[in-house]
């Protein structure tokens, strides 16, 4: 608690730039791990195209009329 009690004898500038900080840390940190996760591959989608190669090699075209 003496921490809390020392961050409000801050000037009011000084503790917007800490919240600003903050905030901009927690931003950033969760863009990269979204991007980090959507531009992995995982086990799931390398089984579907699998699944796909395989249907799509089984099924033989129409001939068009």
């Amino acid at each position: 608690m003496s921490s809390f009690m020392a961050f409000s004898t801050l000037a009011p500038k000084t503790k917007n730039l800490i919240v600003a900080g903050g905030l901009t840390t927690f931003v950033f940190g969760v863009y990269f791990y979204t991007m980090k996760a959507v531009g992995s591959t995982d086990e799931l989608q390398v089984a579907i195209n699998k699944f796909e190669e395989t249907k799509n090699k089984e099924v033989p075209e129409a001939p068009l009329k």
